[in-house]
This record gives C-alpha cells, structure tokens and sequence, in this order.
C-alpha cells in the first residue's frame, strides 16, 4: 500500500466531507495533494493538476504567493492571535482603514469574522436590529433573489433558495420571499416582480440580499450589471438596506475590485471573504455605511452583540492587507483584463460541441451546461474525472462545468486549462451520444 493509498484509508474512515454524499465518499477516488503553487496542485509523486475551481473560489492570487507566505511568518514572529474584545492591534486597524479606502464609497466601518457565511450573518443581524431598535420594528423581513446562495449556516440558508443545501432545515429557517426563477436566463422579469415586492411590503422589509452579478452556487448564473443598478434605486427608494454578498465576487473575480463597481453602487452592507485573505486564512470581513453604525449607539443594549473567537486574527488581518498591496502593486486588476477577455471567448467557443449549452463568462469566471440543470446531475461529474486524467481538478456544479482560476494565471497555463477542459468535455458528450 503506497502512501496515498494510507492516506484514501484514513479519509474513508474517518472524514466527513463536505458536499459528500456517504456512497460517493467511500468509492469516489480522489487525487492526493501533497503540496500546491500557482495555479497547481501537486501530488506527492510529482504529478500536477491545474486548480481549476480556485480551491472553492478563493484562490485568486495562486497558491503559495511567497509574499503571503512572508507576511505570515513576519506576522507569526510578533503575534498569532488576540482577542478584538477591549484590545485592538495593527493588522485589524490597519486593514479596517484599507479596506474601507477601497470599498464602493461610504462603507467605513469594518466588522471582522470567519468565513463568508459568518459574514452574511453579520449583515443580516445588523439589518434586523437597526429597524428594530431605530423606530421601524415592523421590518422584519428580507427579500432575495431565486437561486441565491449565501453560505451553510441557519441565517444564510434561510437567505438562500439552493433547495439541496437547504430544503431538509427549511422548518427552522425563516421566511424569506422571492420572485419566481428566471427562465432561459430572462432576468427583467424576476428583478421587476423583485421591485414589486419591495414596493409593497416597504415598511416591512428590512434588507435586500443579493449576490452581485453572478449567483455562483447556483450554477454561475449571470445577469446584467443594469438591474443591480436598478435595484439600488429601488431599495433607496423604499429605505430599505441593501446587502451585497461579495464573498465570490469580489477581489477581481468579475473584473473590478467589486461587481457592484460595475453597476456603479455602494450597497449599505458589503459581505467579503475567500479572496480577501488570498484563498489562505479564514477570514472575513461585513462592511457598513456609517448611518447603519450610528444606529448602534447609546445605551449598551444597542451594542450589536455578536463576535467571533477569531475575528480580526492578526495572521488573517496581516495576509489581507498583503493581498491588497499585491493587488496595487502587481496590478492584478489590470493585467487580468486580457486573460478575462481571452476566456470568454474560449468559452464562447464551446458552442461548437454538441451537447453544450449557454457558454458565459464575466471576468474570470467562465462557466457552461451540459444537460439539465440542478446540482445532481452527474454529466459534470463524469467531465470532472476525465479532466483529472488530462491534468486539471474541476469541481462542477451538478451539470455546470466552470472555471474560476487565479487572476494571476499565466497566459500558457490558462490555454492549456481551457484546452483541457474542451478536450474533457468532448470525451465524454461524444461517448454519450
């Protein structure tokens, strides 16, 4: 028994993966990392596979960007971790300000936590309690949009509408209403039955969640930057707050720093996290405007009373800001243009193989269908496992192939991901039809 052979044993037995059905763990066989860098995972016998999923959508500098690796042992040298409770320190102080220099314009306050599903809860619980303890008890509720996905914790699930994450808990989840879905990716009719509902019920709503630009749980679903924009004057319209979940989108992945640049809106709360340490740490952040703050002030039981045992760890907080600087430094956002402008049109290429349906790109997050849609379907999975074979880790989303690679790929590695993921495809449509 080799080594990797030890290590699929011990998983077998003892792990409990995430998205992982019981049957699929125990005969699924899984590539072995041992070590990875730059757009590579890399096996213990040398073999390498391109990270074609961005190990779940955060790795958007490349794995092992050694001035991430320095941070964190300049970092480690003076301190690891620290409570943000009645102590602050640099990194969180220092990032807080950075952060808020580059956020869409107003959102100067920084609440640190774990995760991007941490984050959503952040956002949410700060919505609720501004109405609640601000004169307008009545807003309650929240608004979403039809395959929304903002993380697996009770909060976001009920935020959400991905029934295979979240339809076995909906009894203890709260209600959150929505439009009906899209249909063939006809998004005016959902944002204006969207509008509909905020009209109506204004003076119940406390917020509105959405994933700006790309809904990416829900197989890269992608609508124009036009209705963000229309929503933000609709929720402004109303008084009512505005949660854009960040988490994916943001850092670059749609093009600018934050897809809601590209609608040219500053939401009232902005949930970030995955890109912002670099695909690294765990680490989170909620942004505010100021107004939703100053909404917390007075007596001490306006506090928002909520934290987290690592919120604003200094490792964390040292690695985002490192992240930032590269960003400006290495002018990630600028040299990703032609990368992201050459993956979409690969990708649009894919109309040419049978079998394949509705290519999209935005940024650098390119995605297609090959049969229904839904998150079981195991046409992508097949695709996946030949891709493997080819030299690239994909990880689909049911029938949704797509990629999300750094935005610091180089050119070549980019070409051969795409060529892989073309030959793949046609492999296993071909032995299909």
């Amino acid at each position: 028994m080799t080594a990797d052979d030890e290590l699929m044993a011990l998983d077998r037995a003892h792990l409990w993966r995430p998205y992982t059905s019981s049957d699929d763990h125990e005969r699924r066989s899984l590539f072995v990392v041992d070590r990875a860098e730059g757009p590579w995972l890399i096996s213990s016998d040398g073999r390498r596979v391109l990270d074609a999923s961005g190990s779940w959508w955060c790795n958007n500098l490349g794995h092992g960007h050694p001035r991430l690796r320095e941070a964190i042992a300049r970092q480690s040298e003076r301190m690891m971790h620290c409570t943000l409770a009645a102590v602050t320190h640099e990194p969180a102080a220092l990032l807080a300000a950075e952060l808020s220099a580059i956020a869409p314009r107003g959102l100067d306050r920084v609440f640190y936590s774990d995760n991007g599903s941490t984050a959503v809860e952040v956002a949410l619980k700060m919505a609720f309690q501004y109405w609640q303890q601000n004169g307008r008890p009545a807003r309650t509720r929240f608004l979403g949009l039809p395959g929304g996905y903002h993380g697996d914790t009770l909060g976001a699930m009920s935020a959400g509408a991905v029934d295979e994450f979240s339809a076995v808990f909906r009894p203890i989840l709260f209600d959150v209403e929505r439009p009906a879905d899209a249909v063939d990716q006809h998004w005016e009719p959902v944002f204006d039955q969207l509008f509909e509902l905020l009209r109506r019920d204004s003076d119940r709503i406390a917020a509105v969640i959405v994933e700006p630009l790309v809904q990416g749980a829900a197989g890269m679903r992608m609508y124009p930057a036009e209705l963000l924009a229309a929503l933000r004057k609709e929720t402004e319209r109303a008084d009512t707050f505005l949660i854009a979940d960040e988490v994916f989108t943001g850092f670059g992945r749609t093009g600018p720093m934050w897809a809601c640049d590209q609608a040219g809106i500053t939401p009232d709360l902005l949930c970030t996290a995955k890109g912002l340490s670099g695909g690294v740490l765990p680490f989170a952040a909620t942004l505010a405007t100021h107004r939703i703050y100053d909404g917390f002030r007075g007596d001490k039981s306006r506090a928002l009373m909520h934290g987290h045992t690592f919120c604003g760890n200094p490792l964390g907080a040292a690695v985002a800001r490192e992240v930032l600087a590269i960003y400006r430094d290495e002018q990630i956002l600028e040299a990703a243009k032609a990368k992201a402008a050459r993956l979409a049109a690969r990708i649009l290429e894919m109309n040419e193989v049978a079998g394949v349906s509705s290519p999209r790109a935005l940024g650098m997050c390119a995605a297609f269908d090959v049969g229904a849609r839904g998150y079981m379907g195991t046409v992508g999975w097949e695709i996946s496992e030949a891709a493997l074979e080819l030299g690239a880790h994909l990880r689909p989303l049911g029938n949704t192939v797509y990629l999300v690679p750094p935005l610091n790929i180089e050119d070549a590695d980019l070409e051969r991901l795409l060529g892989i993921v073309r030959e793949s495809t046609e492999r296993v449509l071909r032995s299909a039809r």
